[in-house]
């Protein structure tokens, strides 16, 4: 079977859906992992759309093709479906609870678990009819999407565990994540595994074609690589401006690489970060700066990862230039040790140059390499 036309890529992980969605024993939770912004989300959604429709044919549930059109596609369009629930940090915002409104959107925390799926009694006191247990108001079951479930908290694993396990008939709950490690291993065990991977070259182009953005010609080359096979990536990077970081920071990672040491680099490195951040403030006035300098973070570890591969790549047989790569891999790994430690992101970026440059000067008298660019 082709794969679904709003999935691209990602054919392994729809027959597997396709199979268990036509097999009349749907297992009732699920872990769709793999990178972000490759489709997981998408095929949570198809399959729900599929569990919720009494119009679905064999061959849409085969095909993971949900039906368009009809009232219950339409009611999910609109937001409005009874028992399709969404989870997201995002959610708090929402929130009864003056607490949840008020706190920064950074991980998805037991109370609005409680309040949106489990049930139980939050902190505040309040106690929540469990949304799990509730009877489907279509009659068609209900389907639970969390979404970056990996931002869990530790308390709300936990107290997800009996639901996971056992689930009212005709509940199907769904785990997106990309980064399933941080998941309990006990949430990981009741649940169907499914792996999504990047896309390939051929479905990377179809998506450019069908939503991809705006790129200046210049840039296009820069936004596929730094990607990775992931339209949500190449959205995102065209979206914030990343070839921007790449146009300005490449020639002082040249310079740095040469033996020349470009004044004040680590700190624009963090001003980057910082810009980034209070640009996902300044559109969410709930969202967490710190998560958003985290983000920024990661992005600039991935740029940075993308040029170490393309110097190892150009070093070819030349081992001393793989020497200097590989230091080079070894600074980006202890910047982000430091980072996941609460460093102050300034220091650890002043310290990433430090050692980026130690790890990569050329030999005396000799050339550094400068593949990558």
């Amino acid at each position: 079977m082709a794969s679904a036309p709003h999935i691209l890529g990602q054919q392994r992980a729809i027959a597997a859906l396709g199979k268990a969605l036509t097999s009349g024993h749907l297992h009732h939770a699920w872990i769709l992992h793999g990178p972000m912004g490759v489709g997981k989300f998408r095929a949570a959604e198809a399959m729900a759309r599929i569990l919720l429709d009494p119009q679905s044919t064999a061959e849409q549930r085969a095909r993971l093709e949900p039906p368009r059109g009809t009232p219950v596609a339409r009611m999910i369009d609109a937001g409005t479906h009874p028992d399709f629930h969404v989870i997201r940090k995002e959610l708090a915002a929402l929130s009864e609870s003056r607490e949840l409104r008020d706190r920064k959107q950074m991980n998805i925390p037991l109370d609005l678990l409680r309040e949106r799926m489990i049930g139980g009694i939050a902190g505040d006191g309040r106690h929540h009819e469990s949304a799990v247990f509730r009877t489907a108001a279509m009659g068609n079951g209900k389907v639970f999407i969390v979404d970056e479930a990996e931002l869990l908290q530790g308390e709300a694993q936990n107290a997800m565990l009996k639901t996971l396990e056992e689930p009212p008939s005709g509940t199907v709950i769904v785990l997106v994540t990309q980064n399933e490690e941080q998941l309990l291993p006990t949430i990981r065990s009741r649940c169907q595994r499914i792996a999504f991977g990047p896309l390939d070259a051929v479905s990377m182009r179809e998506w450019w074609e069908r939503e991809g953005p705006q790129v200046a010609a210049p840039d296009r080359a820069f936004v596929e690589a730094f990607a990775e096979g992931s339209p949500g990536m190449a959205a995102r990077c065209a979206t914030h401006g990343i070839a921007a970081w790449q146009a300005e920071l490449a020639p002082l990672f040249d310079a740095l690489e040469s033996g020349r040491f470009p004044a004040g680099l680590g700190e624009r490195m963090a001003e980057i970060a910082d810009a980034f951040a209070k640009s996902i403030v300044d559109e969410d006035e709930n969202a967490s700066k710190d998560a958003a300098n985290r983000q920024a973070v990661r992005l600039l570890s991935q740029l940075l990862g993308l040029r170490i591969r393309r110097g190892l790549a150009a070093a070819g047989g030349d081992h001393a230039a793989l020497a200097r790569w590989l230091g080079a891999h070894e600074a980006l790994g202890e910047f982000e040790r430091m980072v996941r430690a609460n460093a102050n992101l300034k220091h650890a970026f002043g310290n990433l140059v430090a050692q980026w440059a130690e790890r990569t000067a050329p030999a005396a008298g000799g050339a550094g390499d400068r593949g990558g660019r």
